[in-house]
């Protein structure tokens, strides 16, 4: 059985890295500060930009 990609409910801002985090199996701070990193090196606005599309498209944990 496939695991769904949803927000966590272990967020910090709408739970995106924590969902991606589980959907993967790693730890969530690890998922938070790699994107942090990638934002930054990518100058930022790309980064914001796919996390406020994730977060609209992700569906919170335990919805479906």
């Amino acid at each position: 059985m496939r695991r769904r990609l949803e927000r966590s409910n272990d967020r910090i801002i709408a739970g995106v890295c924590g969902g991606i985090a589980n959907h993967l199996g790693w730890d969530p701070t690890k998922v938070r500060l790699l994107y942090i990193l990638l934002s930054i090196l990518s100058i930022g606005f790309p980064g914001i930009l796919v996390y406020i599309i994730l977060w609209l498209v992700m569906p919170k944990q335990g919805m479906i």
